[in-house]
C-alpha cells in the first residue's frame, strides 16, 4: 500500500471514529443498518482493489475500485460529520453574505426572476448542476485507466480536502444560501424548478435551530452554503480533466455551466461561489504534492567515469570530461 493510499484509509477511519464519538456525546440516534450497508459496500470495493492488486494484477482496475471504495466511505462519513456539527455550529451569516452580494451589485431575486423568464436556459443549468456526481465517476474511471493510476487517488484526495475545508468554515460561520433569507419564492409561478427551493431552505434553518436528531445516510441533507462545495467540486474536476485531452474541453465547458448554475439551481449567494476558488486552489495544491520524497541523484557535472575494454581484455577506467547540461 502506498503512502497516499494509507493516508486516504486513515482519513476515512479517522472520520468514522470522530462521527462515532460525536454521536455518543450528543446522544444522536444513528441509522446502524444504513451505515452498515455503506461500510459493506466500501469493504467489498476495497477487497476487489486488493484482489486486483495482488492476486490477479490489474493496476487500472485496482486503482478504480480503491478510489470508489474511498469516495463511498468518505461521502457518508463526511456528511454525517457535517450533520453532527449542527450541535456546535455558530450563528448564521446569510444576512452578511447577502449584504456582500448587494455590495458587489448582485441581486439574487432579480437573477432568479430572469432565469424564470428563460426556462430553456434554466433547464440547461439544472442539468449541469445535477451532473457533478456523474462527472466525478467518469473522471475517476478515466484517471484510473491512465498509466499513472495514482492520479485517481490524488483526485479523491482533492475532493476530500475540499469537503473538509468547507465543513470547517461552515461550522464556524454556518449559512444556507440566498434562498434561506429572501421571502419571495422565485419558483412560485411554476416556470422555474430549481434543484433546491425555499422549502428545502426552511428545512435547513429548522435543523440548525433544533440540532441533530437522527443521522442516516438516506436522510442527511447537504447543509453547506459558504463556501459552495458544488463549485469546489466543479473546479477540481475541471483541473484534473485538463490533463485528459479527450475530456479537457467538454468538462471545462460543462463546469463553467455548473458555476453559473450554483446561484440559480443551488440557491447560493454569489460570495459562496467566489469563496470556492481559494478552497479549490488549496485542495489541488495539497493533493498534487509529492507524497514521498524523490531520491536525489548526485551527478558530477565535471567528469563522467566510463569503463572500456581494451584489446588486451583488461578493463581500465577512463576519465572523460562531460559538459554540464
Amino acid at each position: 500500500m502506498t503512502r497516499l493510499e494509507t493516508s486516504l484509509l486513515l482519513l476515512v477511519l479517522g472520520l468514522a471514529g470522530t462521527d462515532a464519538v460525536l454521536a455518543l456525546a450528543l446522544h444522536v440516534r444513528v441509522d446502524g443498518p444504513g451505515y452498515a450497508g455503506v461500510a459493506l459496500l466500501s469493504s467489498g470495493l476495497l477487497a476487489g482493489a486488493v484482489f486486483y492488486r495482488r492476486v490477479r494484477p490489474d493496476a487500472r482496475l485496482a486503482a478504480m475500485l480503491g478510489a470508489c471504495a474511498f469516495l463511498c466511505a468518505f461521502s457518508a462519513a463526511a456528511a454525517m460529520l457535517n450533520y453532527l456539527l449542527l450541535a456546535v455550529a455558530g450563528g448564521r451569516i446569510d444576512g452578511v453574505l447577502a449584504a456582500w452580494d448587494r455590495a458587489l451589485g448582485f441581486d439574487w431575486p432579480r437573477i432568479m426572476m430572469l432565469a424564470a423568464a428563460h426556462p430553456r436556459i434554466a433547464g440547461l443549468l439544472l442539468i449541469a448542476y445535477g451532473s457533478m456526481l456523474p462527472q466525478v465517476a467518469l473522471l475517476m474511471i478515466a484517471l484510473a485507466r491512465r498509466p499513472a493510476q495514482e492520479q485517481a487517488l490524488r483526485f479523491c484526495f482533492a475532493i476530500a480536502l475540499g469537503a473538509l475545508v468547507c465543513i470547517a468554515v461552515w461550522t464556524l460561520w454556518p449559512s444556507f444560501g440566498a434562498f434561506s433569507i429572501y421571502a419571495a419564492d422565485p419558483a412560485r409561478d411554476g416556470r422555474l424548478h430549481p434543484a433546491l427551493d425555499a422549502d428545502y431552505a426552511r428545512a435547513l434553518v429548522s435543523l440548525l435551530a433544533e440540532g441533530p436528531r437522527l443521522a442516516s445516510p438516506t436522510a442527511v441533507k447537504g447543509l453547506i452554503g459558504f463556501p459552495s462545495y458544488h463549485a469546489v467540486m466543479a473546479l477540481i474536476v475541471a483541473r484534473f480533466a485538463w490533463d485528459l485531452p479527450w475530456l479537457r474541453w467538454p468538462l471545462l465547458a460543462l463546469n463553467l455551466l455548473v458555476l453559473v448554475s450554483v446561484p440559480v439551481e443551488g440557491g447560493h449567494h454569489l460570495v459562496d461561489l467566489l469563496a470556492a476558488f481559494p478552497v479549490a486552489w488549496a485542495s489541488l495544491a495539497l493533493a498534487r504534492r509529492k507524497v514521498s520524497p524523490e531520491i536525489p541523484v548526485m551527478v558530477n557535472k565535471a567528469r563522467l567515469l566510463t569503463v572500456a575494454q581494451p584489446q588486451n581484455t583488461v578493463f581500465r577506467a577512463e576519465m572523460a570530461k562531460m559538459r554540464a547540461p
